[in-house]
């Protein structure tokens, strides 16, 4: 295997899946190898609510990666996502003197502000700037422009602080050590979008099994981010509902399920097997599955600010498992009205492999893929170097210390890049500004001292100063005189 790989982990509500792949010299990305673990006991709408399975599949994803790569894996990237993952606006207003010119460091105070916001059992994940207003201009940059005003425009991601803490905890207890964290649908966005779709407005739609992420870009930035709690596993659930176990609903449904059907089209009289002895009414199956995705879709929709319902020329771009659910692109314009609809089978990156997998093109590689695709750091250990970009026939291997270390980014670098600070870079960062403002606030403390010293020194050296120690000296030496 290659010496140098990434290593890319999704923690799924089927699956928790593991990938390793490195990057060819031509751009391209060969995937070396998909390992998957079942998650249903221990993950619940993309969230862990069983650390200690989690951590067991974590585990032996890791040993049977090593075990493929023959090569010990010393870090991993990894998906963050999931129910509760949401966008907020934000905005923070600097007032400046007249003629004051915008510097790098106004802007980093307006951020360090925006990331010291707290949210009531919210973890602030990340911080899109959408804008910025000097003084009544919108600017993307405002570095170098005069005002006396400053807002800036932020969209802070927010998630719940206890599954953000078990997500941590995982890798922790896993000994697992994590190169980057990353929001999920940005990665998956970067890697299925085109930058057309993004700078003209579209929607990013990713229908999985329990949950459904929308995401709404318009002149190239992130406008909102929501996680819905519904997705697959709600329609198996409503055709078992037709008296069968969960197994063979989910069979009927991947053989039968539409998400649309022309009323004209529907056979009253048509029925579908379950099993050898046992048929569905054809017409009652459409009407739960188109019931439900109804839901799903009108949720979708009511996801979109209403500032952006009339520009998104991009329209709807869908990827996830339920997107190869047969009719979906008619459901989404039966229910939304946009005529511009795009399945996303597969990410836009050239991918080399032979892995079932991968080359099935099902839409559910997606996220792991672009997680894949974020990389830039070798998971054996070392930084990435040229080396990286090995021929495919390069099969010389090599061994990685697990503790080898990596060169760490700081929030401020990776700030709306949709890198997710890990609590110990969190905890690193915030140790790291009561640090500067101690020193900012000692540094103050000293100055005025120094001013009140100056002002002293002034003080006893104006004229009038000398003049009234002049004449104390001179009645002292008068008194000094009469008194003797």
């Amino acid at each position: 295997m290659a010496k140098e790989f990434i290593v890319a982990i999704e923690l799924g509500s089927t699956n928790i899946i593991g990938v390793a792949g490195k990057k060819n010299i031509d751009g391209s990305i060969s995937i070396l190898s998909v390992i998957k673990e079942d998650s249903t006991s221990c993950i619940n709408k993309g969230v862990v609510y069983n650390i200690d399975k989690t951590v067991q599949c974590l585990t032996n994803i890791i040993k049977r990666l090593e075990t493929s790569l023959k090569s010990k894996v010393a870090q991993v990237y990894v998906g963050v996502g999931g129910q509760s993952i949401r966008s907020v606006k934000n905005t923070l207003i600097k007032e400046l003197p007249l003629d004051t010119v915008v510097t790098l460091d106004m802007v980093n105070e307006l951020m360090d502000a925006n990331r010291s916001m707290t949210y009531p059992a919210q973890e602030v994940l990340d911080a899109i700037t959408q804008e910025y207003k000097v003084d009544a201009q919108y600017q993307l940059d405002p570095v170098g422009i005069q005002c006396t005003r400053l807002e800036a425009n932020l969209l802070n991601i927010l998630w719940k602080k206890s599954f953000y803490r078990n997500l941590n905890k995982c890798f922790d207890n896993a000994g697992i050590a994590i190169a980057e964290m990353y929001l999920a649908p940005l990665a998956l966005a970067d890697s299925v979008l085109t930058d057309a779709e993004k700078r003209v407005g579209c929607v990013l739609v990713d229908l999985g099994a329990e949950t459904t992420t929308v995401s709404v870009y318009y002149r190239n930035i992130l406008r909102h981010l929501a996680v819905i709690p519904l997705g697959g596993n709600n329609i198996t659930i409503d055709i078992a509902s037709l008296q069968m176990d969960d197994e063979n609903a989910e069979k009927i449904k991947l053989k039968y399920a539409s998400a649309y059907t022309d009323s004209k089209d529907i056979d009253e009289n048509l029925k579908y097997s379950i099993d050898e002895d046992r048929q569905v009414d054809s017409k009652t199956f459409i009407e739960i599955v188109e019931a439900r995705l109804e839901e799903i879709i009108k949720n979708v929709w009511y996801q979109v600010p209403s500032e952006y319902t009339d520009k998104l020329l991009g329209g709807f771009i869908i990827t996830g498992g339920v997107s190869n659910m047969k009719n979906i692109e008619k459901a989404f314009k039966q229910h939304t009205g946009v005529d511009k609809i795009r399945i996303a089978n597969f990410v836009q990156e050239t991918i080399n492999s032979n892995i079932p997998e991968i080359t099935a093109h099902n839409a559910t590689m997606n996220t792991v893929l672009g997680l894949i695709a974020k990389g830039d750091m070798n998971c054996a250990g070392d930084e990435l170097t040229s080396d990286l970009f090995a021929k495919e026939n390069n099969t010389e291997t090599t061994s990685t210390a697990v503790e080898a270390p990596k060169a760490p980014r700081s929030i401020t670098e990776t700030q709306g890049r949709g890198v997710v600070p890990t609590e110990a870079e969190k905890q690193k960062a915030e140790e790291e500004a009561r640090r500067k403002r101690e020193e900012e606030e000692a540094e103050q403390r000293a100055r005025e001292e120094e001013e009140r010293r100056l002002e002293e020194e002034k003080r006893k050296n104006s004229p009038l100063n000398k003049l009234f120690r002049k004449t104390k000296n001179f009645f002292d030496q008068i008194m000094k005189e009469e008194g003797e």
